[in-house]
C-alpha cells in the first residue's frame, strides 16, 4: 500500500525490538541450519523479550527469497518450530531482496488499520541451502512414464535410451540471473556503471569504507547488540559475523580480478557476498507497548515500493522510491539524518546516488523539474552495509530497519532514510522516525 504521513489510521504502528543472527559466509558455520531454523532462532529471542505477553501476538509476516518447496510458508514453520501458540497465523512473502522489508511495512499497515496489536515481522534465507534441481526436461520426460500405473519394463528402457546425460540429468546450479533478460545481476550492476560513469576505483573505495565502517560498529559494540548467538547441531556457536573485513584496503581490492566481465569493474569484493542469516523485529501499536512496558525505538513515517523494467537498470529502483517516500512523509533529503541503501554492489549504489542528484533522471522518471539532491557521505551507511555485513535475501531489509531504529534511539536523531534494490527492477524506499 502506499503508506504516506496523509493515510488514516486507527494506532500508530512502533518497533519497539529486534535481533539478528550473525550474518554468515554461504557453506560457512551456519550452513547446517536451513532459513527455517535460521528464522526460528531469531523468533525465539523475541519471544524471550516478550515474555508472558507472547500469547498476544497477532500474526508473523515473514520474507523469504529462497523458499523451500515442500514448505514454502516459512513463517508458519517458525510459528510452529519456535513455541508460538500454533492458533498464531503467518503469512511468507517473496519480492526478492526486499522480502523482509515488505514483511515489515505490512505488518506496520496491520497495526495501523486496528487489525493487531503485536506482529513479528522477519526474513531469513540460507544460500548454503538453495534446492538443486534437475532440468524441466526431466520431469517432462520421466514423468509419463514413473505416474503411469501401466509403464512396463520396455517403457523405462524406452525412457533410459530418450535421456540425454547434458540437457536432462545435469542438475541446474542456483543461478541469480534475471528470467527475463537471462542477465545476472552483476552483469546489469556492470551496464550501471558504465552508464553512470562509476569507475572501478570509486567502487573499491567504496567497498572499503564498508568495511571499516561496518568494522568500527563491532568493535564498538554497536552492532553486537543485534546479534544472538547461535546454537548449532554439533553443539558449537556461531556468534559474530564472518564477511567483515577490517584489514581490507584500496590496494588489497585492487588485486580482484573482475567477476561478471573480462573488462569489468565488478569484483567479489565490491560486491555483496553469498550469505547465510535471519533476522525478526517486534512491532507494536504504541499504546500495546507502553502498556507491555516497551520503550519505542522507531516508527514509518512513509514508505513507497516501485518496479523499473529489468532491461533498463535493473538496480535503480531506489533512486525512485526513496524520493517517493520523502514526497509521501512530506519532507526533502535536507530533512534527513541518516540514509541507509542496500550494498547489492557498489557500483549500484553509486548510480543511485548519482541518479538522485540528476536532474535529467528526475524528470524523466519522476516528473518532477529538479533532483532529489545530493547526500552527504557521512550520512550513508554510517556503520557499512551488505558488502560488508552480507545478504541473505530475506533478512536484510530487516537488518536495515533494525540498525536504523537503534541508531535514531541511541543517537537522537531524528529521522532515517532507506532504500533496497530488487531483482525484477523492483525497489523500496521508506523514511523512519524517531518515537
Amino acid at each position: 500500500m502506499p503508506f504516506s504521513k496523509d493515510t488514516p489510521v486507527k494506532q500508530r504502528a512502533v518497533i519497539v525490538a529486534g535481533v539478528r543472527t550473525p550474518f554468515v559466509r554461504a557453506f560457512g558455520s551456519l550452513m547446517t541450519l536451513n532459513t527455517i531454523a535460521l528464522g526460528t532462532a531469531a523468533t525465539r529471542v523475541l519471544l524471550e523479550k516478550l515474555g508472558s505477553a507472547g500469547t498476544q501476538i497477532d500474526g508473523i509476516l515473514w520474507g523469504g527469497a529462497i523458499l523451500p518447496s515442500a514448505t514454502p510458508n516459512v513463517g508458519r514453520e517458525i510459528v510452529l518450530d519456535s513455541g508460538i501458540a500454533p492458533t498464531v497465523e503467518a503469512t511468507t512473502l517473496s519480492r526478492a531482496c526486499t522480502s523482509g522489508f515488505i514483511a515489515a511495512t505490512e505488518a506496520a499497515a496491520m497495526i495501523e488499520r486496528g487489525e493487531a496489536d503485536i506482529m513479528i515481522a522477519g526474513g531469513s534465507d540460507s544460500t548454503s541451502n538453495a534446492e538443486v534441481k534437475m532440468p524441466p526436461s526431466f520431469v517432462h520426460k520421466t514423468a509419463p512414464v514413473v505416474m503411469n500405473a501401466k509403464s512396463g519394463v520396455k517403457d523405462y528402457f524406452r525412457l533410459l535410451f530418450n535421456l540425454s546425460v547434458r540437457k536432462d540429468l545435469l542438475p541446474q546450479r542456483p543461478s541469480i540471473r534475471e528470467r527475463t533478460t537471462k542477465e545476472l545481476m552483476g552483469e546489469a550492476a556492470e551496464r550501471m556503471a558504465r552508464f553512470w560513469g562509476i569507475t572501478r576505483e570509486e567502487q573499491d573505495a567504496f567497498a572499503v569504507q564498508s568495511h571499516h565502517r561496518a568494522a568500527a560498529a563491532m568493535a564498538s559494540g554497536r552492532l553486537a547488540q543485534e546479534i544472538l548467538t547461535v546454537a548449532l547441531p554439533d553443539g558449537k556457536a556461531v556468534s559474530t559475523d564472518d564477511i567483515v573485513r577490517p584489514d581490507t584496503s584500496i590496494e588489497k581490492m585492487a588485486r580482484l580480478r573482475p567477476a561478471f566481465a573480462k573488462e569489468g569493474t565488478l569484483t567479489a569484493g565490491n560486491s555483496s557476498a553469498l550469505t547465510d542469516g535471519a533476522a525478526a523485529l517486534l512491532l507494536m501499536s504504541e499504546e500495546k507497548a507502553r502498556a507491555l512496558g516497551f520503550e519505542p525505538l522507531a516508527t514509518f513515517r512513509s514508505w513507497a515500493y516501485n518496479a523499473v523494467d529489468p532491461a533498463d537498470q535493473l538496480l535503480i529502483g531506489p533512486a525512485i522510491s526513496m524520493p517517493l517516500a520523502l514526497e509521501r512523509a512530506g519532507m526533502s533529503l535536507k530533512d534527513i539524518d541518516l540514509v541507509d541503501i542496500h550494498e547489492a554492489f557498489a557500483a549500484q549504489v553509486l548510480c543511485v546516488l548519482r541518479a538522485l542528484a540528476n536532474d535529467v533522471f528526475a524528470k524523466e522518471r519522476l516528473g518532477r523539474d529538479s533532483a532529489a539532491g545530493e547526500l552527504d557521505p557521512e550520512r550513508i551507511n554510517i556503520h557499512g552495509g551488505s558488502v560488508a555485513l552480507g545478504h541473505p535475501f530475506g533478512a536484510t531489509g530487516i537488518r536495515m530497519l533494525l540498525t536504523m531504529a537503534n541508531e535514531l534511539k541511541q543517537s537522537g536523531k531524528a529521522t532515517a532514510l532507506l532504500g533496497i534494490c530488487a531483482a525484477g527492477g523492483q525497489s523500496v524506499g521508506a523514511v523512519l522516525e524517531a518515537v
